[in-house]
């Protein structure tokens, strides 16, 4: 019985000793559960934190990244657009180098037919060729043209002037030879002769030659000097015998008395 109780008292003591060591273990356990949950509490919110600063951060330069593209963008609308003003500067300026250069070629060619006016050219005239000035050419051609219409005096005049203007022309033995044609038809006889023996000395073998001495021979006998006509037909024969108006002289001679 004393035993029991003493077994019994023995027990309630381990009992409480182990309901306090329970408890102080249960409290224990309660602290440090509370300080792990405060602990991940803390690094959650932590975690939170860093994630919303990372999300913010993000944004901010998502963001940033937004408007430096709408940046670029605008950018390369405006190159776009600087270059299209460029290219449409640049084919501008390529219609007015290309005008400028027809301006410059007609100017050029205008210049040219200016210059060729004045400019010496090679002519052919009673089988000859030589270079005459576009003046000489201008005033050999009027004055035929006057001989043409039949107007003798006018003709006679232009063609002095021109002997006068162009003594050492190409066109100095045609123009001498109509110069006696004029004189001959206003009967000028005497100054007939003279322009056409200045031809056959300058110009012996002048495509007018033959012709210019028979004419002499017809002034001649106009001026009934019929021994100095007879002379010219005779050495017209001698010099120029192929000639039609050697022909046309032995005709003469056989005539003349």
């Amino acid at each position: 019985m004393i035993f029991f109780r003493i077994f019994r008292a023995a027990l309630l003591v381990s009992a409480s000793s182990l309901l306090v060591l329970t408890t102080h273990a249960g409290i224990l356990e309660d602290d440090e559960a509370r300080r792990a949950i405060l602990d991940l509490r803390q690094k959650s919110d932590a975690s939170q934190q860093r994630f919303a600063e990372d999300i913010r951060k993000a944004n901010d330069d998502n963001a940033q990244l937004r408007r430096s593209v709408l940046d670029l963008a605008n950018q390369i609308e405006t190159l776009r657009a600087d270059l299209a003003k460029l290219r449409g500067q640049d084919e501008q300026l390529a219609r007015e180098v290309a005008d400028m250069q027809r301006r410059q070629k007609d100017m050029t060619q205008g210049v040219d037919e200016r210059l060729r006016k004045f400019e010496p050219a090679k002519v052919a005239v009673d089988g000859k060729e030589f270079v005459a000035s576009p003046a000489e050419v201008r005033d050999f051609d009027a004055a035929l043209a006057v001989l043409r219409k039949g107007d003798f005096v006018a003709a006679q005049t232009a063609l002095v002037d021109f002997d006068k203007r162009y003594s050492s022309s190409g066109y100095r033995p045609s123009a001498l030879f109509w110069l006696g044609n004029a004189q001959y038809a206003l009967r000028s006889y005497k100054e007939a002769i003279v322009n056409f023996k200045t031809l056959l000395t300058i110009a012996p073998d002048h495509m007018r030659a033959p012709e210019a001495a028979l004419s002499i021979a017809n002034c001649q006998v106009e001026l009934k000097d019929i021994k100095s006509a007879r002379k010219t037909l005779e050495d017209l024969v001698k010099v120029y015998p192929e000639s039609e108006a050697a022909s046309v002289a032995k005709d003469r001679l056989g005539k003349l008395k």
